[in-house]
């Protein structure tokens, strides 16, 4: 290309930038505000007398995750294992990746388009054509450079660019809940995991208690104190109470198989730690995350704000369509009909176009997909409030749950103490002759029901726990 060529190629592009941004000073459509948030102190409306929350609320960042609150080693190690490995949060962030390079694309429209064309061919032109004019067949080749841009001054490139963000963004937050939708479920099967664990552990003391009351049944059938009803009713017991086992079990290895699979790897090729009750720590204090801090939190809030940040950016792109489009395209080339003569000083050549389209009629096309991107608005802010009371209905729900968890706890306790000594005050009767073995069996199913009682009780605290935490965004206590 000449040194004349590229000055006016430059000159183009100089112009169109400058144009740009005395054009796009006005942008169609509303500009994006966030909603505002709920200024309530509480999410439910009766006090939680069991629950201690901690004094001043979470951080806004902290470099602690959220399962750090339940203190036990292996889980972290079980949680960072799927955030490496799991296959459906792999999919959220590949889906997140295109979304950023679709974002960055977007970009481009803004900026003057700059292409280098070359190109050969043989042209016949038809007498009736040319009219009395002859030219015989001719080979040509040409080469140059096109500068072309849309002016952007209804804003519809730049509404485009935001709406491309935004759903970036929504992206983003839609695997940030993939992240935490995971560690919770990681949390909440290794949490049923132990609770089998500890059901199964409850049994099998049972299990022994059981033989042990057979025995005495039938060394006082031996003796001639029982007679066989008593011995059956006490083989009755065994039977019934080893028929727990295997619904245990199965729940065991049920948790197991899908603690491996949300690590991403199959049940045959990786085993879960044994996890247990007694290695989880409940934390001292709750934290502390007003309803107006909440949407700053959660990441499915942040997501449904991101969608309505994009719907709003659509009604821009639609608004501007109904605005004119503006175009200039500027060329500077070679051209020559003989290849060695393509780069003498003779053979320059270039152009400049401009184009206006004015939408006329269309049938109310345009205006009516301007009222349904503003519809379409109008819905993305009714389904975030939607999201928003959601997320204070699981806070509320998993607030009270706790509170009434501490109540059962309490109770379950005293009905283990109460009932290991009505056994055993039950067997010393027994053993002297002066109760029955149904009021023995009677004492004893009393004692099964309640230890088992007190493990699910610990169980689902543990879980209500976990639910809390990831209903708050996976805050963890302030210090």
């Amino acid at each position: 290309m000449s040194p004349r060529n590229r000055r006016t190629a430059t000159a183009v592009a100089a112009v169109a930038a400058a144009l740009a941004g005395v054009l796009c000073g006005c942008v169609a459509g509303p500009d994006f505000v966030p909603p505002a948030q709920h200024a309530s102190e509480r999410y439910t409306a009766a006090p939680l007398p069991h629950v201690e929350l901690a004094t001043q609320s979470a951080p806004a960042t902290s470099s602690s995750p959220w399962w750090a609150a339940l203190n036990d080693p292996r889980l972290d190690a079980t949680i960072r294992e799927a955030l490496e490995h799991n296959r459906d949060l792999a999919a959220a962030r590949a889906t997140l990746g295109q979304m950023q390079q679709l974002a960055a694309a977007s970009e481009g429209a803004r900026y003057p388009q700059v292409d280098l064309d070359a190109s050969t061919g043989r042209q016949k032109y038809g007498a009736a054509f040319l009219g009395p004019e002859r030219l015989p067949p001719f080979t040509f080749f040409s080469v140059g450079a096109s500068v072309s841009y849309m002016f952007d001054f209804a804003g519809g490139v730049r509404r485009t660019v935001e709406r491309q963000r935004a759903l970036a963004d929504y992206q983003q937050h839609e695997a940030d809940a993939a992240a935490l939708s995971l560690s919770g479920n990681v949390a909440l099967q290794a949490i049923a995991a132990a609770s089998a664990r500890a059901q199964i552990d409850s049994l099998e003391a049972l299990l022994q208690d059981d033989r042990t009351d057979l025995k005495l049944v039938q060394d006082a059938f031996a003796a001639g104190s029982a007679n066989r009803v008593d011995v059956l009713n006490a083989q009755s017991q065994l039977a019934n109470d080893q028929t727990l086992l295997p619904p245990l079990r199965r729940a065991l290895s049920s948790a197991d198989d899908a603690l491996a699979v949300l690590a991403g790897h199959a049940p045959a090729e990786w085993s879960a730690p044994d996890f247990t009750l007694d290695e989880f720590t409940m934390p001292a204090q709750l934290p502390r995350t007003l309803p107006a801090e909440l949407a700053h939190h959660r990441p499915d809030i942040l997501a449904s704000e991101a969608q309505l940040h994009a719907a709003t950016a659509a009604v821009g792109i639609a608004a501007a369509n109904l605005y004119p489009q503006i175009n200039l395209t500027a060329t500077a080339g070679l051209q020559a009909t003989a290849l060695h003569a393509l780069f003498d000083a003779g053979s320059a050549a270039g152009g400049l176009t401009g184009g206006l389209t004015q939408p006329l009629f269309n049938h109310g096309t345009l205006r009516a997909r301007a009222r349904a991107a503003d519809d379409a608005m109008h819905a993305a802010l009714a389904s975030y409030e939607q999201v928003v009371l959601h997320s204070f209905g699981q806070v509320a729900d998993a607030l009270q749950a706790l509170d009434q968890d501490a109540e059962l706890r309490a109770s379950e306790q005293s009905a283990v103490s109460i009932s290991s000594e009505n056994l055993a005050l039950t067997r010393e009767s027994y053993t002297a002759g002066n109760t029955g073995v149904l009021q023995v069996l009677e004492a004893q199913r009393q004692s099964q029901q309640a230890r088992l009682g007190l493990v699910r009780a610990q169980a689902q605290r543990y879980q209500d726990t976990v639910q809390l935490l990831l209903a708050l965004g996976g805050r963890v206590p302030a210090g």
